[in-house]
């Protein structure tokens, strides 16, 4: 839509607020709302001031000043809000430049979808990501100077079978037996379909939905892939809806990659491919039917893996999952059909379907950067013809350590990926898509803000090893 289109659709659906959102710097969305009355179509070109100091990852105090510019083409009514309410996606843009915002990650998203074009070497980057979460009934958690403790629950838990739930009907999915049982043992599928509903009804394409592996309320539901930018918006949509329809439902959502101790962790799967003049440059006669420039792409992926971690997999926690024996994708090797290798090549006779799956992801990541970077890195790997090597077509969950040793795997902790990607990031500076000033804010943040707090902190399971020394 145009920004007068905008005006119209608010005016039709006699909208008497105007939301508008717009992505932090660490992966969450921000918003604030005014009466329809502030809203025009100079609001597109003037855009709307607000505090850039207090998001964090952003800017000083003394230069605090930023502006919102809303998107007309992200203009939705909010599913959520009682008053009607049309809802935008925001840029963030200096407000004396008038130039996009280093630090907004819907910039960097637009900066590597024009530096793919410039390149020559295709013209639209397809992501298709499977975020995983948990749904919980319960979750209650506290960090103080003298304890610490969290507690999740589900109906569904394992661990409830002895509990009384007046009457306790059990049907609990055992560890790792979560993955497709019909219903009474999924519970969830109501839900589900509820949250399925409200996605479609919001304009993302979903392609299916059902329980994972996990115990306790672990689900995925699927969308339809999209180029890199939609799909950071489509993202942003998904976690939105996801959280707010279990919150009207009495439940709680998580995307944390692992909050079940010795179960499946939450992934993100990311699906991709690239494309000129409508064709797909990965469809090939290849290994798996892909072509040369995917190989080449797989091969620019697994050489940054470590530093391409940092944005994939940007938590403390995300290194909970990351960990062989849960189906946990750390070994740096490409396969066919084979989910034990880190980056797999989907089975399909169709030319169009041909596409790379990095399995390595989660998605406590920021969409649009995670998304940005490992195009970057793959446009890395065509541009400098990275070979990747011969595909690993084993279980490589059964191989021996003497087997493994051969094997690269991706980073171990988030420390040591701000350390490799500290060490290797100039492939995320092509075409200014990243820039130092990102790069440095980045790993600086992670560091102080999230590696040093849980490195510095006793946890329970400490003093049930050590308490006695």
């Amino acid at each position: 839509m145009t920004p007068a289109e905008v005006v119209k659709f608010a005016q039709d659906n006699e909208c008497l607020f105007v939301d508008f959102k717009f992505l932090d710097f660490v992966g969450i969305w921000q918003h604030f709302t005014t009466p329809i009355s502030e809203f025009g179509e100079e609001t597109f070109e003037e855009g709307i001031g607000f505090d850039g100091s207090s998001i964090r990852g952003w800017q000083p105090i003394h230069n605090s000043d930023m502006l919102i510019m809303p998107d007309p083409t992200t203009a939705k009514i909010d599913p959520f809000v009682e008053m009607t309410t049309l809802s935008l996606i925001c840029n963030i843009i200096d407000p004396i430049t008038r130039e996009g915002y280093s630090r907004d990650p819907r910039f960097i998203a637009q900066k590597a979808e024009a530096y793919l074009k410039s390149s020559g070497i295709a013209d639209t980057a397809y992501f298709g990501p499977e975020p995983e979460c948990f749904i919980f009934d319960d979750v209650r958690y506290a960090s103080g100077p003298n304890e610490s403790f969290y507690s999740v629950d589900s109906v569904e838990g394992i661990w409830n079978t002895g509990r009384e739930e007046f009457p306790n009907l059990g049907y609990k999915p055992r560890h790792k037996e979560g993955y497709f049982p019909c219903a009474p043992t999924d519970s969830m599928i109501d839900l589900r379909n509820e949250m399925m509903m409200v996605l479609q009804e919001n304009g993302l394409h979903i392609e299916c939905g059902h329980h994972e592996v996990a115990t306790g309320g672990q689900c995925e539901i699927d969308m339809r892939f999209n180029s890199l930018l939609q799909m950071g918006d489509d993202l942003q949509w998904f976690k939105y809806i996801i959280k707010n329809v279990a919150v009207r439902n009495g439940k709680t959502v998580t995307f944390m990659p692992k909050p079940i101790y010795n179960d499946n962790g939450s992934g993100m799967h990311c699906h991709q491919s690239l494309w000129k003049d409508g064709k797909n440059l990965f469809a090939g006669d290849g290994y798996g039917g892909l072509s040369k420039m995917a190989m080449y792409y797989i091969g620019g992926i697994m050489k940054h893996a470590k530093a391409l971690c940092a944005f994939t997999n940007p938590t403390t926690n995300s290194y909970k999952r990351l960990v062989p024996g849960f189906e946990a994708p750390v070994n740096l090797a490409y396969s066919n059909r084979n989910r034990s290798a880190s980056l797999r090549i989907p089975v399909t006779n169709n030319e169009k379907a041909k596409r790379v799956e990095y399995r390595t992801p989660d998605a406590s990541a920021n969409g649009y950067l995670a998304f940005a970077a490992q195009l970057m890195a793959g446009l890395d790997g065509i541009e400098n013809k990275i070979d990747p090597g011969q595909p690993l077509d084993k279980d490589i969950y059964g191989l021996s350590p003497e087997e493994l040793k051969d094997i690269p795997s991706v980073a171990g902790t988030l420390e040591e990926a701000l350390n490799c990607l500290e060490a290797d990031h100039d492939w995320l500076l092509k075409g200014d898509v990243f820039t130092e000033d990102v790069i440095d804010m980045w790993i600086s943040y992670k560091r102080e803000a999230e590696v040093d707090p849980v490195r510095m902190r006793p946890c329970p399971e400490e003093f049930a090893l050590y308490f006695d020394c």
